[in-house]
């Protein structure tokens, strides 16, 4: 499988469609300008690290 290949499975495997990792990634970008406490609950942060920690380990291999 090519990375290309390997991202699209990753995607689709864990957020159904390319727009759902899209929106994880938009609200990612929200917290972090906003990111103080009691501002997002932490299950909320960890969706987004994992989110991102997915993604660049995509682009990486």
């Amino acid at each position: 499988m090519t990375n290309d290949k390997v991202l699209i499975q990753w995607i689709e495997d864990t957020y159904g469609i390319p727009e759902e990792l899209a929106k994880v990634l938009d609200y990612g970008i929200e917290m972090l300008f906003y990111l103080k406490p009691d501002s997002f609950e932490p299950k909320e942060v960890q969706e987004v690290v994992s989110a991102m920690r997915g993604l660049i380990i995509g682009l990486r291999s």
